[in-house]
């Protein structure tokens, strides 16, 4: 006896777009993912960064800063797009921010980790970040009061309260003590 197994039918990047506001949602595979809202001190501390990272951008006139899981294509056919809880992209990369989703890579992305994520999912995203070509990732770890520095999948720094997060490369001169953003 056989069995007829239905495969579901894949949607594009383009699709995810068309649907409107259909809540937290990625598209992993061409498969749609249902996200959680995220709780209070994930939605400060990505507020807080995006404020500090506008607030440099701003003086500087270098790119556009980017929050609210603003979406990047990481992989197409079967499309893949993440949502970014806060990005930096310079004008270098991107002369004008086009509607839809970005196709280009920002230098900086910033990930919060929420109380429900998977250190391994974690993982993967990071990775496909790099393969379209950020430059830096930065992990921040509210419940440990640290934030992981990215510059490769493997290559990462550990930063803790005590320490000052720098724009290195990517955003010069940017300093943000973590004691400040963590002192809520």
């Amino acid at each position: 006896m056989s069995v007829v197994v239905e495969k579901l039918p894949l949607f594009t990047g383009e699709d995810l777009l068309e649907m409107g506001d259909i809540g937290p949602a990625e598209l992993i595979e061409g498969e749609i993912i249902r996200m959680s809202p995220t709780q209070n001190m994930h939605g400060w501390l990505v507020m807080e960064l995006a404020r500090r990272l506008g607030n440099f951008n701003a003086e500087r006139r270098l790119g556009w800063v980017l929050g609210a899981e603003c979406g990047l294509f990481t992989h197409r056919n079967p499309d893949t797009v993440r949502g970014m809880d806060v990005a930096f992209i310079s004008k270098q990369r991107l002369s004008t921010l086009p509607p839809g989703f970005l196709e280009v890579a920002p230098e900086l992305v910033v990930e919060i980790v929420s109380p429900s994520d998977r250190w391994d999912s974690i993982r993967r995203k990071i990775a496909e970040y790099f393969a379209v070509g950020v430059e830096r990732v930065w992990v921040v770890e509210p419940a440990a009061r640290k934030v992981l520095v990215f510059r490769a999948v493997t290559e990462f720094s550990e930063l803790s309260e005590g320490d000052v997060l720098r724009g290195e490369g990517v955003l010069r001169g940017f300093e943000l003590p973590l004691a400040e953003l963590f002192a809520e």
